[in-house]
């Protein structure tokens, strides 16, 4: 569904976004995560056909960006991060401009409003003001926005930014619901949890050039390998020492300052465990501490300079 090739934007010296290649299948639910300035709003706004690359190429359902920008704006929903309402609309006729915007008959986008407003759960407020809402309600609304001309992509920008935790709840809520529609979504933000929990795959940007790019599972594997092991054991720690150094696959052996062991170790850990317990060591604890998101994204976004 969406497919970029080195695509790369350059402002006079700086590099905006550095070669970014990657892919998302057809509805997918994809993160895209990185810190501030990383690149994110750079990439979705050439996606959407509002900001022109520098080089390289993207394709949305098989359509190039560069080459035929009406289309992708078809194509794609794009919902800024920061964005605008009118004062003195209505929610339903806010819905029904944009619809009317996109050529849409009236009889056609008046149930597509309708349906639109019971999907982001606003249907109570189709009589209100826009400028009345909560900005929850008032994000939840772009998105109703974004998706009036039933795009293939929909392409979020940090969505639940400024949202306290029930309405952070109930967009989960509807991007899983676009998810069920078969739509697919790319969605940046920083609640790095909450988008392990929801999204198929995910990709991590830093300084403009692409980091970390898979599926759950192999972030889940990465997370897994990044977690030492750590042993605590009673008594005398200088056998269970021993025992681990001469384990094939274990490295970096340290204790801390409560006499709790850990290592790397990439082998079988029920080998070890056996290993220790055969050896006479009482062991009290053996286990990999989990990983988030958060730690994995610290690490492979740090500043090395």
């Amino acid at each position: 569904m969406l497919k970029t090739e080195n695509l790369t934007k350059m402002y006079g010296g700086f590099t905006a976004l550095d070669e970014l290649s990657l892919e998302i299948e057809r509805g997918k639910l994809h993160g895209f995560v990185g810190p501030n300035g990383a690149g994110k709003t750079t990439t979705m706004r050439i996606l959407s056909a509002l900001l022109p690359a520098t080089r390289g190429q993207a394709w949305v359902d098989g359509v190039n960006v560069r080459q035929n920008p009406k289309r992708i704006r078809r194509l794609v929903g794009y919902m800024p991060d920061f964005f605008g309402v009118y004062d003195g609309l209505k929610v339903y006729e806010y819905l029904d401009f944009y619809g009317s915007c996109y050529g849409i008959p009236y009889k056609e986008r008046v149930k597509t409003a309708s349906q639109l407003l019971e999907l982001v759960t606003l249907s109570d407020k189709r009589e209100a003001y826009v400028d009345t809402l909560s900005r929850g309600m008032k994000q939840r609304l772009c998105l109703a926005r974004s998706l009036i001309h039933d795009p293939a992509l929909i392409i979020l920008d940090e969505p639940a930014s400024g949202m306290d935790p029930r309405a952070r709840l109930e967009m989960k809520g509807i991007l899983r619901s676009l998810k069920d529609l078969n739509k697919t979504v790319l969605v940046s933000s920083h609640i790095l949890p909450e988008l392990s929990e929801m999204c198929d795959s995910l990709s991590i940007i830093d300084h403009g050039a692409l980091i970390f790019s898979g599926d759950m599972d192999e972030l889940a594997r990465r997370m897994r390998s990044e977690s030492r092991l750590r042993v605590t054991v009673s008594g005398e720690k200088d056998e269970a020492i021993r025992l681990m150094k001469e384990t094939a696959g274990l490295t970096r052996l340290e204790m801390d300052g409560a006499g709790v062991l850990s290592a790397d170790y990439d082998g079988d850990a029920a080998v070890l465990l056996r290993r220790l317990v055969d050896g006479g060591v009482a062991v009290c604890d053996f286990h990999r501490p989990p990983v988030n998101l958060e730690t994995v994204f610290m690490e492979v976004t740090r500043d090395d300079a």
